[in-house]
């Protein structure tokens, strides 16, 4: 009989309520995907409705990029500490609750304080569930899955994208946020039935409890239960964990991460909140912008679906460095200006490819770098300062173009984020070195 069930998990394969549980994370990123876009659906009819200029708008937009920002750090370190579970569905009723409120607000001010309470719920979501599919899968497929849990935030904005433009054509703007209250609320019995807490969290909390619930877990899942669970250290479980990222083995790493995600994640963010508005700019309707929208996640999607099929022969590293230098030359194209919804679907649909692709890349990398105790804590971390180039990005880009600068230059500045982002990179150890370094 096995003595660590984590090693029950890498190296036997993957059963059924694993497959359903990564499913769902997938799907809880999708819904993710949704909520943050859901804005920028409606955009257009926000300041149509309000009378706002762009360099308000912009702010309005990153909202929920900042609440991201401090739900990503804050709400990681906390699913590190009572369990990702818990977390997970402490962030849906936030998420469900902000959605459902947004219909209510009378103003830009209090529009933007929900959006940003809502982004609490969306960052510690993307922490929790990063972190989950890295723990649920076995080795060999842990890479291609969290890419694949990375392809459902296109895949929701594809879906529920398609389903707000049309809800833009014979409704109002509040009327998409009124369909994402009501999916959001709909995954919390789905999360309480179908997504067990991670065996490799229980390990090391070592609570009184922890073997009964990690052979539970197990049993539900088919594998081999065990007569007891690993040793683990008495410090492995203590301190501040975001201290602990700083530690020598992983100062360079977590620096590294968060800065490649950090500049990337400005260009990502200037493509998917600025596109519907440069859209209608340009004398179209509100649902056709939407439409350009979920071209550029089809993209998203299709690039994320690429660099998975990859991941098996070549180097996740690389293969995101190539990805972030083919960002930066197709955002700095889409800013030349397309004639015609076609064309801008077209090149925005590349745009999100390579986008995207290093995104989920990303997230791949930084599931790889952290061990168990910090996993959470650490993708919360990457992520949350990285929110925090979200959150900028679309308000330098609605800066500079109050200001006068043109879509070209505009789209140029922008996309430099990625270049800066492959270069950090570059100067990462390997995934692998660096786990064993910790």
């Amino acid at each position: 009989m096995k003595a660590d069930p984590r090693e029950i998990l890498a190296e036997e394969p993957m059963k059924g309520l694993q497959i359903i549980a990564v499913t769902l994370c997938i799907l809880l990123n999708a819904l993710d995907g949704f909520d943050v876009l859901a804005i920028s659906f409606a955009s257009p009819g926000i300041a149509a409705e309000w009378g706002i200029d762009r360099g308000a708008l912009g702010f309005v937009l990153s909202m929920e990029l900042i609440g991201m920002a401090f739900g990503s750090i804050f709400l990681g370190t906390v699913a590190d500490r009572i369990g990702r579970r818990p977390t997970i569905l402490g962030c849906l009723v936030v998420m469900a609750g902000g959605m459902a409120l947004v219909p209510l607000a009378t103003s830009v001010t209090m529009l933007s304080v929900i959006r940003l309470g809502t982004g609490l719920g969306i960052g510690g979501m993307l922490a929790c569930t990063n972190a989950m599919v890295a723990e649920l899968s076995n080795r060999k497929n842990q890479a291609l899955a969290v890419i694949i849990m990375a392809a459902g935030y296109p895949f929701g904005a594809i879906v529920g994208g398609s389903i707000a433009s049309g809800l833009l054509e014979t409704g109002g703007w509040r009327d998409v946020f009124v369909f994402g209250a009501i999916v959001t609320a709909a995954f919390i019995p789905l999360v309480l039935f179908f997504l067990p807490e991670s065996i490799s969290f229980e390990i090391g909390r070592q609570a009184p409890n922890s073997l009964e619930r990690v052979n539970r877990t197990l049993k539900r899942m088919g594998h081999t239960m065990v007569n007891a669970l690993p040793v683990m250290e008495k410090d492995d479980n203590s301190g501040i964990s975001l201290a602990k990222l700083f530690a020598p083995g992983l100062r360079g790493t977590t620096l590294l991460l968060t800065v490649a995600y950090f500049c990337h994640i400005m260009t990502f963010y200037f493509i998917l909140k600025w596109v519907p508005k440069i859209v209608v700019d340009m004398g179209y309707e509100p649902s056709s912008a939407g439409g350009v929208l979920v071209w550029a996640n089809v993209g998203g999607l299709l690039g994320a679906l690429f660099l998975s099929a990859l991941t098996r022969k070549i180097t996740v590293r690389w293969l995101v460095i190539g990805a972030l230098l083919l960002s930066t030359a197709m955002v700095t194209y889409f800013g030349q200006g397309q004639t015609g919804l076609q064309g801008l679907s077209t090149v925005a649909a590349i745009a999100g490819f390579c986008t995207n692709a290093g995104v989920v890349g990303l997230y791949a990398l930084i599931a790889q770098a952290f061990p168990t105790k910090l996993r959470a804590g650490g993708t919360g971390f990457v992520i949350g300062l990285g929110r925090g180039g979200a959150a900028l990005g679309p308000i330098v880009a609605g800066l500079l173009f109050a200001a006068g600068g043109s879509l070209g230059l505009v789209a140029l500045l922008m996309g430099l984020g990625s270049t800066i982002a492959a270069i950090a990179l570059f100067w990462l150890k390997p995934p692998k070195e660096t786990q064993q370094a910790v």
